[in-house]
């Protein structure tokens, strides 16, 4: 029994180093597994971190097309922008130079105007050859051109001192009567030959003692008398570039008109005789 157990002890019993072997070779076989799963793993996270970068390089591709198109269009508001404010500018030209036409056509409609009005004043002054015919005249282009509401028409006694009034117009009769031609502002004109038209007062307020303006008349270069307006009609509140024309043409025509009449009247109204119109040529 001993032998056989010394066998056992000698013998059978396997080594020592065997049993270590044994031990490291299983523990290299477990390790196997856990190395496969951890490279399985690995290899997800990697998988991952590849579908992560993916999407992110996908988002940037996207991103960066859409801020190219963000630059494109901000490149075509730009131009947008360019060409609204050069039609805008094209545009105020064209308003302007509108303006400026629709200016000038308004005065060249009022230079027709005033002509006309000067127009119609001369062939009134010179339509009737009586006397009264042309005074109803002279009337009609104070009150209906000039729009003088007051007035009188002097005329210069022979010796030139004293202007007598011949018609008048909104005056009470017992303020009309003959004024010295060597004082106050009528006189003044007469003397002269220069009208008197105050332009910084109303018109409408002019009185008998300072009336609005006051016309010399002249035939030939002859002063023979004055047109006083006191006032004029309460809309009007100025006199224009007009009514200065006019009143030249009273100045220059009225009179001459009066005279003709008068010459005409005091021949039965017959026309001169051949005779009187020889060697008119210069």
């Amino acid at each position: 029994m001993n032998g056989k157990k010394g066998q056992k002890s000698g013998s059978d019993s396997p080594p020592h180093d065997l049993r270590r072997e044994r031990d490291e070779l299983l523990q290299s076989i477990s390790k196997g597994p856990r190395i496969t799963e951890e490279f399985a793993r690995e290899h997800e996270r990697q998988e991952a971190r590849l579908r992560e970068l993916e999407s992110e390089n996908a988002s940037l591709r996207a991103k960066v097309e859409t801020n190219s198109a963000m630059r494109e269009l901000l490149q075509k508001i730009e131009a947008l922008e360019t060409d609204k404010e050069e039609l805008l500018s094209r545009f105020h030209a064209a308003e302007a130079a509108s303006s400026e036409v629709s200016a000038r056509v308004q005065e060249i409609e009022a230079e027709f105007a005033n002509l006309a009005n000067l127009f119609v004043a001369s062939n009134q002054l010179h339509g009737s050859l009586s006397p009264r015919g042309v005074m109803r005249r002279i009337k009609e282009v104070l009150a209906q051109l000039v729009g003088a509401e007051r007035y009188c028409l002097y005329l210069a006694s022979a010796d030139k001192n004293e202007l007598v009034p011949i018609a008048f117009e909104g005056v009470a009769g017992d303020k009309v009567r003959s004024v010295s031609a060597e004082s106050g502002p009528i006189g003044a004109v007469f003397r002269s030959g220069a009208a008197a038209v105050n332009e910084d007062r109303d018109p409408s307020a002019g009185n008998h003692e300072s009336p609005a303006a006051i016309i010399p008349l002249s035939v030939d270069e002859q002063r023979v008398g004055v047109i006083a307006i006191f006032s004029t009609l309460s809309q009007k509140k100025r006199f224009d570039t007009i009514d200065f024309e006019l009143f030249k043409l009273l100045g220059q025509h009225a009179a001459a008109a009066l005279v003709s009449a008068s010459l005409f009247a005091q021949a039965d109204r017959k026309f001169p005789g051949l005779e009187s119109f020889i060697d008119l040529s210069v």
